[in-house]
């Protein structure tokens, strides 16, 4: 029997219900919907209740039906199960989409991310053989243009330093953070004067009272417009202003007016004030965004959201650049195939955005440049900290090194050829040589064993 229009029963729904909510995604208006993919392991035999069951959590319902969830309540404001596939050989492991009315939610990621994985987040345990993994979202043409997206994008950063047909080269100054700022300063100057590009400072240096942001950013600019005036060779900069996020604006516009070429934001402080940033007129400059906080969002098979739809969230939110951990590094999460689904998300045609640069980093040396070539291609930003600053000459030579390696490469030449004409690569390639697999690149990292 169907229900009564108050919309309560002793049922958790009938027949009728979950056929409401049971509906192919051509049926929908395609600018009224978000369509959520989910990747989900769950005991239950009985999967169209329980992607039912994901469809109401998230929008109109609980787990009991309750008083004034009427089948008009659900038409306009509750979620729809657009498909559900079955993993093959598999008992429990499914993939469903769940279409949401874009109505439910405004045009913030705080409540885009609540809607899509906020309470069902927590359907994860793996010994009772629960998973819940965000896989992609597809937006409304209309709801992607409230978002501004990358202001300068990869393109206007290869424009301002000039980099054309090869990979931007960056570098994060090491050590992290501890340093005076005449200590950073200089090593700033080596690593600039080495050839790289793009210099940034690691995520985990803040305003600290020995290295104080607007200090170091002043002198470390002296040292860009010198090398510019001696080289002809312009040098980005990005200064890490991440802080509590009322607060975050005012310090960028200070570093802004100060005379800062880039911004560094992590992802602690989270995509609202990555977007605040990104939409402001006075922040002048590209900004780069750094996951380091995302790895527990990500990294999992099944839990969080997928990398490349966190790349996905990031470009729109308006990063210039991201940070993306090299599966050629030291990070154990990062793959191939993730590495270049991610650069897709970055580079793809998207309506009313411009490209996000993908700055591969995480452990990466002069051996593994013409690897990285070969799988990305030269529209990449190549980092390099440990390789840089770890060069047995110190970081100028560490520097040039990795502009050997990348010229090399680009040229089709061999690294051991390249080397017996430049010793700093040839010292670097001694150091930590030219792998031949990529097994063979986890000997070197400790945190990979």
């Amino acid at each position: 029997m169907r229900m009564q229009q108050t919309g309560f029963s002793g049922k958790r729904w009938d027949a009728a219900e979950t056929i409401q909510m049971l509906t192919a995604s051509d049926g929908l208006n395609p600018d009224k919907y978000i369509l959520a993919t989910y990747y989900v392991e769950t005991p239950s035999a009985d999967i169209v209740g329980y992607s039912v069951g994901v469809a109401l959590q998230q929008t109109i319902g609980t787990w009991v039906k309750i008083q004034g969830q009427t089948p008009d309540l659900m038409e306009e404001y509750g979620g729809r199960v657009t498909q559900i596939f079955k993993v093959p050989a598999t008992s429990q492991c499914y993939f469903i989409q769940i279409a949401y009315p874009v109505s439910n939610v405004t045009s913030d990621f705080e409540l885009l991310l609540a809607t899509v994985m906020g309470e069902i987040s927590w359907w994860v345990a793996e010994s009772a053989g629960f998973a819940t993994k965000l896989l992609d979202l597809k937006f409304p043409e209309s709801f992607l243009r409230e978002f501004g997206g990358p202001k300068f994008g990869l393109s206007s950063i290869r424009e301002y330093l000039s980099v054309k047909d090869r990979p931007i080269l960056n570098s994060m100054i090491k050590p992290c953070t501890g340093q005076h700022t005449d200590a950073h300063v200089e090593v700033f100057k080596e690593t600039a004067f080495g050839g790289v590009d793009h210099i940034k400072d690691d995520e985990v240096l803040g305003d600290i009272p020995i290295n104080p942001l607007y200090e170091r950013l002043s002198k470390c600019m002296e040292v860009v417009d010198q090398k510019k005036s001696e080289t002809g060779e312009n040098t980005m900069y990005s200064i890490n202003i991440t802080t509590r996020s009322d607060r975050i604006l005012e310090k960028a516009e200070m570093a802004v007016q100060a005379g800062a070429n880039g911004l560094l934001i992590d992802s602690s402080a989270g995509l609202g004030p990555l977007r605040m940033l990104a939409e402001d007129p006075s922040i002048k400059v590209p900004i780069l965004y750094h996951p380091c906080f995302n790895g527990g969002m990500v990294a999992s098979e099944r839990s969080g959201l997928s990398f490349p739809l966190l790349a996905k969230l990031v470009r729109i939110a308006g990063a210039d650049a991201m940070v993306l951990y090299s599966y050629l590094g030291k990070t154990p999460s990062a793959t191939k195939n993730s590495n270049l689904q991610v650069l897709g998300q970055a580079m793809c045609q998207l309506p009313g955005k411009k490209t996000m640069g993908c700055l591969l980093a995480g452990g990466i040396h002069p051996g593994l440049v013409p690897v990285l070539l070969n799988d990305f291609g030269p529209e990449i930003i190549i980092g390099a900290g440990g390789a840089v600053h770890g060069h047995p000459n110190g970081s100028r030579a560490g520097a040039r090194a990795m502009r050997q390696a990348i010229d090399a490469a680009v040229n089709q030449n061999s690294l051991e050829v390249a080397a017996t004409d430049h010793a700093e690569l040839r010292v670097a390639l001694e150091k930590w040589g030219v792998p031949k697999n990529v097994e063979e690149t986890k000997r070197l990292y400790a945190l990979r064993g």
